[in-house]
């Protein structure tokens, strides 16, 4: 990923976490004391911060931020998941926050291009507006600014003016409505009008949606093991068994899903 360029670099990880638990992943400057003025628990990592307190704290946590800390920016929310991005070379940005220290169950990796805006750690992915859940983007949405004027209504709320947030807003209005993560994006490729590939992780798994001209490249390797997805094969040359492994194009317009054992 680092050969893309030191634009931003973001990934979330789905580690450890319960029923009892909300994990809220912060981003912003004079971390130390949070955790300890809202009683909770607090782990710093470089410029994020990642809060865990039970369920019914949640309301508290989040008014006290608003009133307190507006200057915070909250990147993701969940039982497992946490979320970090900066600006810089995806190398530089994964050692910051110790990345190979982490463990989990899966995760979701990107480094970002910005053809059409400014580098800033904004527009950097993952995008996360759901519980659990976050999507990376490789493409461009014609159509971004009416889908956000008819999400913003329904209480779906962004962060930033990327296209890449508003489709990660439209799967979390999906799903709140009740579809499956394989039916919102089914659902997506007749609603979102552009070209793109997406990758979303959820507390349960991940899936792969490209749109039905899948004019960006992507590959796939799956094994007994793991399922890997990359734009480029040379960024799976490198997982062990790779050699053995059934590497394949996902197919145009297609809803591609795994679920964690």
């Amino acid at each position: 990923m680092t050969d893309r360029g030191p634009d931003s670099a973001g990934f979330a990880i789905y580690g450890h976490g319960d029923s009892d638990h909300l994990k809220l992943t912060l981003r912003g400057q004079r971390l130390d004391g949070v955790a300890r003025e809202l009683d909770v628990e607090g782990v710093v990592r470089d410029s994020h911060l990642v809060l865990t307190f039970t369920g019914e704290e949640e309301e508290r946590v989040r008014s006290w931020l608003a009133a307190e800390r507006s200057d915070l920016v909250v990147t993701g929310a969940g039982e497992r998941i946490e979320l970090y991005k900066e600006v810089g070379l995806p190398a530089e940005v994964v050692a910051r926050f110790g990345l190979a220290g982490m463990r989990g169950t899966h995760g979701i990796g990107h480094t970002r291009m910005a053809t059409e805006s400014a580098v800033t750690t904004d527009g950097a992915h993952p995008f996360s507006t759901g519980t659990d859940q976050c999507l990376v983007h490789n493409g461009s949405l014609s159509n971004h600014r009416s889908l956000r004027r008819m999400l913003e209504p329904q209480g779906i709320h962004f962060a930033t003016d990327n296209d890449s947030e508003v489709a990660a807003g439209y799967l979390s209005w999906k799903l709140r409505e009740g579809a499956t993560l394989a039916q919102a994006l089914e659902a997506s490729l007749d609603d979102l009008d552009g070209f793109f590939t997406f990758v979303v992780g959820t507390e349960s798994g991940f899936a792969v949606v490209r749109d039905p001209i899948s004019c960006k490249p992507a590959v796939m390797a799956e094994t007994d093991q793991y399922v890997a997805f990359g734009s480029e094969y040379r960024a799976l040359v490198g997982l062990p068994g790779i050699e053995t492994a059934r590497v394949f194009e996902p197919e145009p317009a297609r809803v591609y899903a795994w679920e964690r054992h």
